[in-house]
């Protein structure tokens, strides 16, 4: 018995209501060992909240769950039976299975993968580039990056203040691009 990835569609909003659902009546059912990980795909995002950086989880494909399944036509409506599932994503009444590089790619977005298999952090900006700066005391004005450190976050900007260039360090969610 193999479980697939399968990706389940659910009311909106409704993700987490459906997950401990499916939690709670998979131990009555006879399939249980059918039934593996249930995933709400989240990203965790920094956002700037009263001048401070914070964490914070974000749906990136609200009104879907992912489940590990050993697919079974018993098991398939039970699933379709609980509240607020909408029905699986594919085709007609055949459920699309997804592919390993499809799971793999996913986790990486979701940032789940071991620390060896995460992917390198994205570089939002280049040297060079005029950005205007969104956050801070420096706000509304515009400069030129001249470093970029993908580990920290950080981007180091060229402002021009008093007809002096001068160089101050900034995170990635202060500044935009123009």
């Amino acid at each position: 018995m193999e479980l697939k990835w399968y990706v389940i569609h659910t009311l909106s909003s409704h993700e987490g209501k459906v997950k401990k659902l499916i939690e709670r009546e998979k131990t009555r059912w006879e399939e249980k060992d059918r039934i593996g990980q249930i995933k709400i795909p989240t990203l965790e995002m920094a956002e700037l909240r009263g001048g401070k950086k914070q964490v914070v989880k974000k749906k990136f494909m609200p009104g879907y769950l992912f489940i590990e399944l050993a697919m079974t036509d018993e098991l398939y409506r039970k699933v379709r039976a609980i509240p607020g599932v909408m029905g699986f994503v594919g085709t007609g009444n055949e459920p699309q299975i997804l592919t390993e590089e499809e799971m793999q790619s996913l986790f990486a977005e979701m940032g789940e993968l071991p620390a060896e298999e995460k992917a390198a952090p994205r570089i939002l900006f280049s040297e060079g580039e005029t950005v205007r700066i969104i956050d801070g005391p420096f706000a509304n004005f515009q400069g030129v990056i001249d470093e970029v450190n993908p580990e920290k976050g950080k981007v180091r900007v060229r402002v021009e203040i008093f007809g002096r260039s001068t160089p101050v360090e900034l995170d990635y969610l202060q500044v935009g691009k123009i």
